[in-house]
């Protein structure tokens, strides 16, 4: 039986995120004791998309158990991680990870394909997938899509700056799912967002340049006319329909 690393491994990490997660750590150490079995990064913090100081940085806590003292300990971070610009850690256990492939394919390809285990041992690394599970959840997520742009542009109404915080969040939501995608058809997954989208773009015939427009918007603080964002809302929606229609219609073996 291979033993548990122990030790805090950054020098994987990008500079610009070793000492936050150092911060991290520390605090967890302090704050879990004995109920840690991994800490990974996970996420654009590992790419070219993290921006110092705006992005976030995510991570996924392995945990002996979850229970309330755990919990606790990880809310009383709260403060501390928001001034490093760490989101609040995903807690998971090993038997969740092994027993949630088949459900959540989309999320576990995404953290395989982009993570830093910076303690103990790889929680991703060995785990496999069915095509016919991740066929399903993209299909499923892509519906899903539509259905909440339909009913946040119907809340947008009187409130148009709404429809353009529906279409970032659209537009980040959507690049795992093309990645997941991109894997169904055994084509080599890029890890960047803008990259993501053009290599899916050209895969799966798909206009995607609005979304790319409105992933970058994050960044921006520019104005836009109500007609601006209908026209923009009419492109993404076009392309999430284009999307659900062709997984729909995906043959995996």
């Amino acid at each position: 039986m291979t033993e548990t690393r122990s030790d805090l491994i950054l020098n994987a990490l990008p500079p610009a995120i070793q000492e936050p997660i150092r911060t991290l750590e520390y605090h967890l150490r302090t704050g879990l004791a004995d109920n840690r079995s991994s800490i990974s990064v996970v996420g654009s913090a590992l790419t070219a998309d993290y921006r110092p100081g705006v992005s976030d940085i995510n991570t996924v806590l392995v945990l002996q158990r979850v229970d309330t003292a755990a919990l606790n300990a990880i809310a009383a971070l709260a403060k501390p991680m928001r001034k490093q610009h760490l989101s609040p850690p995903l807690l998971m256990t090993t038997f969740y990870i092994k027993r949630s492939a088949d459900v959540f394919g989309v999320e576990f390809l995404d953290f395989q394909l982009t993570h830093q285990t910076v303690l103990g041992d790889d929680p991703f690394e060995s785990l496999q997938f069915s095509k016919a599970d991740v066929r399903l959840q993209c299909e499923r997520e892509l519906k899903a899509t539509l259905i909440r742009l339909r009913q946040g542009y119907i809340a947008a109404t009187t409130h148009k700056k709404l429809v353009r915080d529906l279409l970032i969040a659209t537009a980040k939501g959507l690049a795992p799912i093309l990645r997941a995608m991109l894997w169904l058809k055994d084509v080599q997954r890029p890890r960047t967002m803008v990259t993501t989208f053009h290599t899916a773009a050209r895969e799966f015939d798909v206009s995607l340049e609005t979304v790319v427009t409105a992933e970058q918007w994050r960044y921006q603080k520019t104005k836009h006319t109500d007609a601006e964002l209908d026209d923009a809302f009419e492109s993404v929606y076009a392309a999430t329909d284009r999307l659900a229609a062709t997984v729909d219609a995906l043959e995996v073996g």
